[in-house]
C-alpha cells in the first residue's frame, strides 16, 4: 500500500490554488541526472574578456544537472561538444558588433562516484599554460580544441591559429 502525504509550498499573493499532483514517475524521470537547458553567464565561460559587455549576458546551454539518489554520486558529463552562438559584444564608448562565440554543451551525463571524478579531474595535462580559457578539452581523450572557430576569425578577416586558439592576421 502506498502511503500518501503532502506538504504545501508557500504561495505568492494572488496565486490561484489548484490541486495538481505530479505523478511519482514523472517527478523521478524529470529530476534524474541528464542534460538540461541551463542559463550560463558568458563571463563564467570567458572570464578574461572583461573589456566587453555581452548581449545577452547569459546563454542557454545543455549542461548536466539533476539528482543521483546517492550522496556518494554526482551528475557529470560523459560526452560534450561545442556550439557556436551569435552574441553582441559591446566595448564601452566604442563599437558594438555581433560575433560568434563557442560554448561547451553536454550531450550525455552519468552519475559517477565523487572521489572517482576527483581522481579523473585532471588525468590530462593542461591544453596550454597560458590562455587556458581559449581551449576546451575532451576529458576522455585529453584532446584539446579551440573555443574560437575558423568562421569567427574569418568574419574579422583573420585566420585561426590552432596552436594558440587565437585569431591572427593572415600570413602573406
Amino acid at each position: 500500500m502506498l502511503a500518501e502525504w503532502s506538504q504545501a509550498a508557500p504561495m505568492a499573493e494572488g496565486e490561484q490554488k489548484t490541486h495538481q499532483v505530479v505523478k511519482f514517475m514523472d517527478v523521478y524521470q524529470r529530476s534524474y541526472c541528464r542534460p538540461i537547458e541551463t542559463l550560463v553567464d558568458i563571463f563564467q565561460e570567458y572570464p578574461d574578456e572583461i573589456e566587453y559587455i555581452f548581449k545577452p549576458s547569459c546563454v542557454p546551454l545543455m549542461r548536466c544537472g539533476g539528482c543521483c539518489n546517492d550522496e556518494g554520486l554526482e551528475c557529470v558529463p560523459t560526452e560534450e561538444y561545442n556550439i557556436t552562438m551569435q552574441i553582441m559584444r559591446i566595448r564601452i564608448h566604442k563599437v558594438q558588433h555581433i560575433g560568434e562565440m563557442s560554448f561547451l554543451q553536454h550531450s550525455k551525463c552519468e552519475c559517477r562516484p565523487k572521489k572517482e571524478r576527483a581522481r579523473q579531474e585532471n588525468p590530462c595535462g593542461p591544453c596550454s599554460e597560458r590562455r587556458k580559457h581559449l581551449f576546451v578539452q575532451d576529458p576522455q581523450t585529453c584532446k584539446c580544441s579551440c573555443k574560437n572557430t575558423d568562421s569567427r576569425c574569418k568574419a574579422r578577416q583573420l585566420e585561426l591559429n590552432e596552436r594558440t586558439c587565437r585569431c591572427d592576421k593572415p600570413r602573406r
